[in-house]
């Protein structure tokens, strides 16, 4: 009975310590406002980060592939390894995936991108081109950056495939089980 008194007592020093320490937060929340700025004034935005040539680098990758982009301006000509990239990309799909960040930003035939891309399959390619030439435009134009995020360009796809286990077919599968 002392003892449920006893620990009684202490529960209910915590709780008073608990609510003590609540009503200091907001005061400490105050005074961390009191000293950010206001949010009337811009965020100052920063430097585009442009190469001697007139260019934006920016690296994107999924799955295995990793693709290498520079941007410039001009009239909107994709280059993918050498080749135009409507014959690296034969699908509709994923040249659709790969003019996906010029459209969300609006600068769709404004810049001519040269890539190359390496690893994986074409699908992972074409992702990382997306990935590559949305980072590349936020190097070139900081401004366009909540746009792109807005659209879920600049966040890396980190799914990679499973690796094969030691007793089985594939990552999962079993062999087949045969009970006679």
């Amino acid at each position: 009975m002392a003892e449920d008194k006893k620990s009684l007592e202490d529960l209910g020093a915590a709780l008073a310590a608990k609510e003590g320490a609540a009503a200091a937060a907001p005061a400490v929340a105050a005074s961390a406002e009191a000293t950010a700025p206001a949010a009337s004034e811009p965020a100052e935005m920063p430097e585009p980060k442009i190469d001697e040539h007139g260019r934006a680098y920016a690296t994107g990758r999924r799955k295995d592939a990793v693709a290498r982009v520079w941007i410039k301006p001009g009239n909107g000509k994709i280059t993918v390894n050498g080749r135009e990239f409507e014959t690296y990309f034969a699908r509709p799909a994923l040249r659709m995936v790969i003019a996906q960040p010029s459209e969300a930003a609006e600068r769709k035939d404004q810049y001519d991108v040269v890539c190359t891309v390496s690893g994986g399959g074409l699908s992972g390619q074409a992702g990382a081109v997306r990935h590559g030439i949305s980072r590349a435009l936020i190097n070139f134009e900081p401004a366009l950056r909540p746009a792109l995020k807005k659209g879920g360009f600049l966040t890396r796809d980190a799914r990679e495939v499973e690796r094969k286990k030691y007793g089985r077919a594939k990552a999962r599968r079993s062999f087949q089980f045969s009970k006679r």
